[in-house]
């Protein structure tokens, strides 16, 4: 077993240093976007995330209730997420005949729409399922 993971370490620091000879020549043009990606997420996503964490441990005092919102801003921000390229820049190709054209923007706030709807009626049928199990008791 010892000499597997000797083997995988020597070829996955090859193939790391293979990578990083290739990036060499457009190291220019790619180092603002690896450093950029955890500045931006360090001073701005990493806090903003934890000052919803505090604001949503404060309003919402059901750790249920808090879990689902959470499930749901999780899901809106994976959505953003990938929703970023295709919204920010137009294609860079003409369009494939064969494919049928997409509204993102639309794609993107029906997807949100779900994501909420589903946290929102789960939301309403625990509340109505607890209210009928505290009359019953």
């Amino acid at each position: 077993m010892r000499t597997v993971r000797l083997l995988l370490l020597v070829l996955g620091a090859a193939a790391a240093a293979y990578g990083g000879w290739l990036l060499l020549p457009q190291l220019g043009t790619t180092l603002p976007w690896l450093l950029g990606g955890p500045v931006l997420h360090d001073l701005l996503v990493a806090p903003l995330v934890g000052l919803v964490g505090l604001a949503l441990g404060r309003l919402v005092p059901d750790r249920r209730r808090l879990a689902w919102i959470t499930a749901g801003l999780l899901a809106s921000a994976t959505l953003l997420l990938l929703a970023v390229p295709l919204l920010w820049r137009p294609p860079s190709a003409p369009p494939n005949p064969g494919l049928p054209d997409r509204d993102y923007p639309l794609g993107l706030t029906i997807g949100l729409a779900v994501v909420w709807a589903v946290v929102v009626l789960v939301l309403v049928v625990g509340t109505v399922v607890g209210r009928r199990r505290a009359n019953r008791s």
